[in-house]
């Protein structure tokens, strides 16, 4: 069964929740051919019931240990733009919608979702965006995400600064 895996991370960010469960993205996740919705709701005030979306299977909690294993039972992510949530989304290998929270005053999210787009690792939109980048977005051309390798960079440190290892 495809799964579209919705995070919000530890915040709450009850628009997303309310946005992808609205009946527009619903159909617009349908017709990809998506049957079922995990939705993690964070602190937030809207916690959907199961049976509130009919047209798909939908599964709801506020929080787990580890959300690792939702994300690698997607077949789909859509995360609020926390640079946790988008690095652990994009380490597991999975489609990425990154969806900004445009009602923060600071909104150091959008740059980050940006760049990532920018470097073909995801696509990115907001609340009011999201049924139609749900309906045009074309995940054939994402890119793969390689994470830096700190290793290599503290070796080259360690020898520029002439540090001896033990």
């Amino acid at each position: 069964m495809k799964t579209v895996f919705i995070t919000v991370g530890t915040t709450s960010f009850d628009e997303l929740i309310t946005t992808i469960t609205c009946s527009g993205s619903v159909q617009a996740l349908k017709a990809r051919g998506y049957e079922r919705l995990v939705l993690q709701v964070g602190r937030g005030s809207v916690v959907p019931a199961a049976d509130s979306c009919p047209q798909v299977k939908l599964d709801v909690f506020r929080f787990k240990d580890s959300i690792a294993e939702d994300m690698k039972q997607a077949d789909l992510i859509i995360s609020h733009a926390g640079a946790g949530s988008c690095l652990e989304a994009l380490g597991a290998g999975k489609p990425l919608l990154v969806v900004v929270n445009d009602k923060l005053m600071d909104n150091h999210q959008l740059e980050l979702a940006r760049q990532l787009h920018i470097d073909s690792h995801c696509f990115y939109c907001t609340c009011s965006t999201l049924t139609d980048t749900l309906r045009t977005m074309d995940l054939s051309v994402l890119q793969p995400y390689v994470p830096g390798q700190p290793n290599n960079f503290a070796n080259f440190l360690d020898r520029a600064l002439g540090v001896q290892k033990l």
